[in-house]
């Protein structure tokens, strides 16, 4: 059996996408897919297409830039398709890929493992904050 070098095996494991490794293109996709406006726009649209204008509505507090930057970001990594209607005015139509719907179940669990768990880290906060003082 040959010996590989440790420079060997890191570009092995870089190929085979170990996110453990720091080289790996993936950690890139992580990166992406841990932003909040990428995790609720991706689970907004899991109730169907949606107008720029529902989802702006339906996500308090993203700017204009922040939601178009997170869709574009979302269309070119394959989660969302943009779809334009001629129209008076054009409608343009929102909605998850294969790729997007895949993911959507995975980040839902967490936006709900989120919400049923935020006393208790606001608690663990407040003891934090109250020891660290």
């Amino acid at each position: 059996m040959a010996t590989t070098t440790a420079r060997q095996r890191r570009e092995k494991a870089r190929q085979e996408f170990d996110v453990y490794v720091a080289t790996c293109p993936s950690r890139r996709l992580l990166d992406a897919i841990s932003d909040k406006w990428v995790s609720l726009v991706i689970v907004a649209l899991g109730d169907g297409a949606m107008r720029y204008s529902e989802l702006a509505t339906r996500l308090a507090g993203v700017s204009q830039k922040m939601l178009t930057q997170t869709l574009r970001g979302l269309e070119r990594d394959g989660m969302v398709t943009r779809t334009v209607t001629a129209s008076v005015p054009v409608r343009v139509d929102y909605e998850l890929t294969a790729l997007g719907e895949s993911l959507r179940g995975q980040l839902a669990l967490m936006h709900v493992w989120a919400q049923s768990h935020m006393a208790e880290v606001d608690r663990a906060r407040e003891v934090y904050d109250r020891a660290a003082s």
